[in-house]
């Protein structure tokens, strides 16, 4: 009877897991731009609070003679999101941290559902062992995007690993 209980259990386990756990997984990559020139990035899809996909890529480009800033891009599905441009993006930490990042897009967005954001600031002020929460400035409603633990251990990894 223990065994069959036991089984239940482990069963029961793997499955919480399998279903409740955060699907937001990222993956450093470099790739060269031009002769000299390296582009790093963290790439991940995300749900937001009403189950819209976003892309939610933090990256840097190391050019010689150029600083080095980290922006972050948020892409929406087409024509159901549109950003609100030259506001900026509310970070929210899980201590009650309100963080801002400027608006690159300031004067022009190549598409109205991408928003990027200066991100360099921020990222040197954001804890590593707690998740985030991201205030995207949209036109009609703000949305919410939670970023968890393991991404922000990765975008850290890019500011270390590839300066």
């Amino acid at each position: 009877m223990t065994r069959k209980l036991l089984v239940y259990f482990l069963t029961l386990l793997t499955l919480t897991f399998t279903f409740f756990t955060p699907t937001a997984t990222a993956l450093l990559r470099q790739h060269q731009e031009s002769p000299g020139v390296m582009r790093y990035h963290s790439q991940t899809s995300i749900k937001d609070e009403t189950g819209h996909a976003w892309q939610v890529i933090l990256y840097k480009v190391n050019n010689p003679g150029a600083s080095s800033d980290i922006n972050l891009r948020l892409v929406g599905f087409p024509s159901i999101v549109k950003f609100e441009h030259p506001k900026a993006l509310e970070v929210m930490t899980a201590h009650g941290l309100l963080l801002t990042a400027p608006d690159v897009y300031a004067l022009g967005s190549p598409a109205p559902n991408v928003g990027e954001y200066k991100f360099t600031g921020v990222l040197n002020q954001l804890p590593t062992t707690k998740s985030l929460k991201l205030n995207l400035p949209l036109s009609g409603s703000d949305t919410q995007i939670k970023i968890p633990t393991n991404i922000i251990t990765e975008w850290q990894m890019l500011v270390t690993e590839f300066d």
